[in-house]
Order: C-alpha cells, then sequence, then structure tokens
C-alpha cells in the first residue's frame, strides 16, 4: 500500500503517520500535502554509502548518532515529517513525543542533489531546517561534479556559506568536527 495511492484531500499528520507505518515507500508530508520520495540514481546511493561510511568511522565511539535516509525527521514549524539523506544528532536522539520513528533534534543535515529535488533542498527545505533550532549545518552534495557547498550557523539569522570544488580538496563538516577529502567521498563516482 502506498500511501499517494489514497490521498484525494489534505491529510492530518496524524493520519500520515499511521499510513506511514504501513506505506511500502517513504513519503514526506508537508502540512497537509504528501509528496512521494522517488528512488535515487547509483551515484546518489554511493555517495550516501560512502558519507555514512567516512562519518562512522570518523565519529566512532563519540557521542553521537548518525542517520540515513529511512530515519524520518519532524520539523514542527513548517508542519513537514521528512526524510533527510544523512542525519547527525547528539546521542541519544531526541525522539517525537509520544513517538519512536520520528528524530527532533539534528546537528547536520546532508542532501546529495539531485535534478527533480535540487530546487527543493536549496530552497524550502533549507528555510525549514533553518527553523529547527539545533540544527547547526547543512551541507549539498553535487552527484556530477566534485562539489559540497555547506552552509554553517553563525546565529539564528546568520548562515556562513562554503563552496568545496574539486577532488583535490577537503571539506571540514563544523557541526561535528570531521574532515572529508573529496576523493575518498567520490571515490566510486564516475566523473564525466
Amino acid at each position: 500500500m502506498t500511501i499517494a495511492a489514497i490521498q484525494t484531500k489534505p491529510c492530518t499528520a496524524e493520519d500520515y503517520l499511521t499510513a506511514e507505518v504501513q506505506s511500502d515507500m517513504r513519503n514526506e508530508y508537508r502540512n497537509g500535502e504528501i509528496i512521494p520520495m522517488t528512488g535515487g540514481t547509483p551515484a546518489h546511493n554511493e555517495l550516501i554509502s560512502t558519507l555514512i561510511f567516512l562519518l562512522k568511522s570518523a565519529l566512532r565511539k563519540q557521542p553521537y548518532s548518525i542517520f540515513v535516509t529511512d530515519q524520518r525527521l519532524w520539523i514542527p514549524d513548517r508542519n513537514i515529517y521528512t526524510y533527510p539523506d544523512v542525519m547527525v544528532t547528539p546521542r541519544p536522539a531526541e525522539l517525537m513525543p509520544n513517538r519512536k520513528d520520528t528524530v527532533m533534534n539534528p546537528l547536520l543535515l546532508v542532501e546529495v542533489l539531485s535534478a527533480s529535488t535540487e530546487g527543493y533542498d536549496r530552497g524550502d527545505k533549507f528555510a525549514a531546517y533553518r527553523t529547527i533550532p539545533t540544527v547547526q549545518e547543512y551541507v549539498l552534495i553535487a552527484q556530477d561534479q566534485p562539489l559540497v557547498e555547506q552552509y554553517v550557523k553563525q546565529s539564528e539569522s546568520e548562515w556562513l556559506f562554503a563552496e568545496t570544488r574539486g577532488l583535490e580538496q577537503g571539506v571540514t563538516l563544523r557541526s561535528v568536527e570531521v574532515e572529508i577529502a573529496l576523493a575518498d567521498l567520490y571515490e566510486a563516482i564516475e566523473l564525466g
């Protein structure tokens, strides 16, 4: 059963959460609207799995939890439930009241860009992420070239942008103090 197939009118968050548990695919919830999450490309999946490996290696035995695409995030100020590609929280993760499957306190959020979601990831999704008080860093990773864009929170209304481009470069994830070489991140990606 997929949620998208049964939605005919605006849906409540409670109805979404009930149906999402039974759904055979992931769906975002955006203030009454259910958005099916499409599958990613091999490059998208390679980048996510490599990043998870690099983060797990660097943060081993540190007080962080690292989550991948199937972990739901609640953004209460925007009434959004979404699935970031990668999310890092302090351990233990803070869960939504009365739920055991929805995280609320990410420090670091990462999205691997794709043609169908890039505009949303850069725009409305980043605006929603900025409403989460615990978020300290937002990272966008390109699939087609060695490029990482990074936004680091400086204050409630100020974010510092940095762009790292090229396989010979490295990026430091400030929220967790992890250095990642782009050559390592993109090692399995055929760049054209």
